[in-house]
């Protein structure tokens, strides 16, 4: 089959070709739900899955790539052609996505010589060997040799960014060198020039916008006389940061701005369809001269919740398609009111788990942080606090320690920035908390002599604007009062996964009396699940907790903060198993409970800090 650029449509073997797909990012979804999020997005009467490809995740160091698991994008591929559905495979460089770093390898940045986005040779070095680790799985997947690859998206939006048709046209052949053939587009905000800063003329340009879909397209179709219009990126809705609302869109003005953009005989992407989760340390930031970081959640609003049912915007938008193409009949347990779960029995009958229940969890083991850290830490001695990325931690946390004798106290300060959130402790008592968010850089420190312990936590890297590939960590010198202190002894925490020596020590641990939790500390307990609905998703929710990571039975459901606006942290049903179950957490400040649930109903609103 052929796929190609009309003078008015998109042209699947010659014949006119609408474009109806979906956002389902693979990496934000737990790969044994894929084969499920896709057949929904098909049940909605999509045809078409668009995914972004996070190139950080798949060359977490230089020169050495993972596909395998929940980063098999090929799989993914492979189980959207099974579904009859064609892909748009969006690979960067640059992603935003919300995602750490905008998809980018923190790698890159550690010499500072590397020219990011532009039309610079390490830089393209790096990036050609990316698309060359892509090659075998995407070339074999396009159109033309059977697969279901439709269109490829060279950068993203790179016109809010810079206007380097050189870099462009050097990114375009390195794409086509390895053996792309589809149709390439480009994606930019239907605004100022952004649509031909971004693009270049072999490039086909799509928008991005949620609403006033007629002007936008007008827009388009301005910097683009011929071609389809397609919005490649439509918002029904939009992430969340902590310590902000959860954000919504109403499914009715969502619909309707959805007709208006296909009765103008537009294609469309809905971002997203399904946005799952920033699992473990993946989530992004945005610093707008305010760090905001996002929320564990990537929930988005969207047709397709987290846990994978239906929502209202599901039904609205399947309404508004149906009248511009065929949907399939929808299965009882994806009508109104049910349960939206699609568990299928070897022959393809639909299976009928039983209802699920909420079940609550004491965190009876408790181990205090310093106790567990011969087993998650790799300790190296340096004179000044070194970075993040000059320790080769791409995220989580960071222990910084030093000794100081301190008759008096005095004023810790970071010289030029906190990144992004500090716990100072000092001879074994806590202190207070440096935020980057509030600009904090001095905390005072009582008369002491002692083990001075800076806790730092990388909430997540900045995912869009000048800020991105900026380092981690405690950023200049560290003083107290007119004092520089050196001989630091420092750590990453191994922390995604939790090594085996580390869980042991947790499961070793004495049950304890008592509600509360002082931390930093973890905390471990276990249930049981029947085997009948044993597997559905389900949402730990932290009541009584203020700030930490989760685990349950090892896989790291991200960061929870009693902040909000996310209540409760995902919990992907492959995760669990019939029969016993644990739960891990690490809470880095206090507990009023060490009783946490896992629900069935998510919490996803605006919690007063």
């Amino acid at each position: 089959m052929r796929f190609a650029i009309g003078d008015t449509d998109f042209l699947l073997d010659g014949q006119p070709h609408r474009v109806l797909s979906g956002a389902i990012h693979y990496f934000r979804v737990h790969p044994d739900l894929w084969a499920d999020r896709i057949r929904k997005a098909k049940l909605m009467g999509l045809n078409t899955v668009e995914t972004y490809v996070a190139w950080n995740a798949h060359e977490a160091t230089p020169g050495t790539f993972d596909f395998t698991g929940g980063l098999d994008l090929g799989r993914f591929l492979d189980l959207v052609a099974a579904e009859g559905m064609h892909a748009v495979v969006r690979p960067g460089p640059y992603i935003c996505a919300e995602w750490t770093n905008g998809g980018l390898p923190f790698w890159l940045f550690t010499d500072g010589t590397v020219g990011i986005r532009r039309d610079e040779p390490q830089f393209l070095a790096a990036v050609g060997r990316y698309l060359d680790a892509l090659a075998p799985i995407l070339v074999p997947r396009q159109i033309d040799a059977g697969g279901p690859i439709v269109l490829v998206q060279v950068e993203n939006e790179y016109g809010a960014y810079g206007s380097d048709p050189v870099y462009l046209q050097k990114l375009e052949r390195m794409h086509r060198d390895i053996g792309l053939t589809v149709p390439f587009t480009s994606v930019d905000q239907p605004m100022d020039s952004m649509l031909e800063d971004g693009s270049l003329p072999s490039l086909h340009k799509t928008g991005s916008f949620g609403s006033r879909s007629a002007e936008r397209l007008a827009r388009l179709r301005q910097a683009q006389p011929t071609g389809p219009l397609m919005c490649s990126e439509f918002w029904d809705g939009w992430f969340d940061s902590w310590g902000e609302h959860h954000h919504t869109t109403p499914a009715a003005a969502s619909a309707e701005d959805l007709d208006v953009l296909l009765a103008a005989g537009g294609s469309v992407n809905i971002y997203m369809f399904h946005g799952g989760t920033n699992f473990g340390f993946t989530n992004g930031a945005n610093d707008k001269g305010v760090y905001r970081p996002i929320a564990t959640s990537y929930d988005y609003d969207a047709p397709l919740d987290e846990a994978g049912r239906p929502t209202d915007k599901f039904h609205a938008f399947r309404q508004v398609i149906a009248r511009y193409a065929p949907v399939p009949e929808l299965p009882p347990t994806m009508q109104p009111g049910g349960s939206g779960r699609l568990a299928m029995h070897d022959d393809g009958r639909e299976a009928r788990p039983a209802p699920a229940g909420d079940v609550a969890v004491r965190l009876d083991r408790v181990v205090p942080l310093a106790s567990l850290l011969p087993t998650i830490t790799s300790w190296t001695t340096h004179e000044t606090p070194p970075t993040f990325d000059e320790l080769g931690a791409a995220s989580g946390f960071v222990l910084y320690r030093t000794e100081v004798d301190l008759p008096e106290g005095g004023v810790l300060t970071v010289a030029e920035e906190v990144r992004d959130r500090v716990l100072v402790s000092l001879a074994g008592r806590p202190v207070g908390v440096l935020e980057r968010e509030h600009h904090d850089r001095a905390i005072a420190l009582p008369p002491a002599t002692g083990l001075l312990e800076l806790l730092v936590e990388d909430q997540g890297r900045v995912d869009y604007g000048p800020r991105i590939g900026e380092p981690k960590g405690l950023v200049g010198a560290v003083r107290v009062d007119d004092d520089v202190l050196t001989h630091w002894t420092v750590s990453p925490l191994a922390l995604d996964p939790l090594p085996d020596a580390a869980v042991a020590v947790l499961r070793g641990a004495p049950a304890s009396a008592g509600e509360t939790l002082a931390g930093p500390a973890f905390a471990s307990g276990t249930f049981d699940l029947p085997a009948s609905g044993a597997t559905l998703d389900r949402y730990l929710a932290l009541d009584g907790f203020r700030k930490g990571v989760a685990w349950v039975n090892g896989f790291c459901l991200g960061r929870y903060w009693s902040r909000g606006p996310q209540g409760t942290l995902a919990v992907p049903g492959p995760v669990l198993r019939a029969g016993r179950n644990e739960v891990v957490v690490l809470e880095v400040h206090a507990a009023a409970s060490r009783t946490v649930c896992m629900c069935v109903e998510p919490e996803l609103g605006h919690t007063e800090a």
